[in-house]
């Protein structure tokens, strides 16, 4: 199985994120620089989804990514990050995964809400917004969160157990074509999704310094899990986006 990591396009939160007195959203949606990101992402996946060569090494997807399952998260900036590029590649399954969403969940950032779980967005929304999207039959009108802001200890449990799954949906088996899965998820879930996979101990370095992986926005991190290894390919490629728009 190949698993390809992709961070969602830069949000009014990435943007506003040093401005004094700025009070965050919730689920806050892509700036214009975001919404270009995900045209360009969209541009090279559809340029790269197939492969040219299935003999040779494809080790930096030189030959193309043939992806087999997009998977998102339901924060809104995810959905719309990816949707340009399922509408580009247009045969690929593309479904909703409820548990690789950011840390925390959907929670008001107001002070005086006291950081208050909220609804996220209802079925309808996504159904209207991004059609092409699958969403779980039991997903309804009361959104997909509906529940106290998530607390840190749960962080780690979580990433564990979107690993555990998706081995147990994607994992190489016998006669199966090889799996190549698209997550298009956060930052910081993505720091405790290689902390699972790693069994690295949560943000701790040398010398009692602190460690994070960086990501850039739409950048695009690979890992191949096969034959008993988990293989980091690389991480926080962003060669098919412009240098003006880079970004964190």
């Amino acid at each position: 199985m190949e698993l390809y990591f992709i961070r969602h396009g830069q949000s009014i939160n990435n943007v506003n994120w040093n401005i004094p007195n700025h009070i965050m959203n919730s689920d806050p949606i892509l700036t214009e620089i975001g919404i270009e990101q995900a045209e360009y992402l969209a541009k090279y996946l559809k340029e790269k989804q197939h492969l040219t060569n299935d003999k040779s090494w494809n080790i930096q997807n030189q030959y193309g990514f043939s992806f087999t399952h997009i998977y998102t998260s339901l924060m809104e900036r995810a959905v719309a990050t990816i949707t340009p590029a399922v509408r580009a590649l247009g045969d690929v399954p593309f479904s909703a995964w409820m548990d690789i969403h950011e840390e925390g969940g959907i929670y008001a950032r107001e002070e005086e809400a006291n950081q208050m779980g909220l609804p996220g967005r209802p079925r309808s929304f996504f159904k209207e917004n991004f059609p092409e999207l699958k969403l779980s039959d039991d997903y309804d009108e009361t959104g997909w969160w509906n529940r106290p802001m998530e607390s840190k200890e749960e962080r780690g449990p979580r990433a564990e157990r979107v690993l555990e799954e998706l081995l147990a949906r994607h994992g190489d088996k016998e006669g199966q074509p090889e799996q190549r899965i698209a997550f298009v998820s956060h930052g910081g879930f993505f720091m405790h999704l290689i902390s699972a996979m790693l069994k690295l101990p949560w943000r701790q370095a040398a010398y009692d310094m602190k460690s994070w992986f960086l990501l850039n926005n739409c950048s695009i991190s690979r890992f191949d899990i096969r034959n008993g290894e988990i293989i980091i390919v690389y991480l926080n490629r962003t060669d098919h986006l412009p240098a003006h728009l880079i970004s964190a």
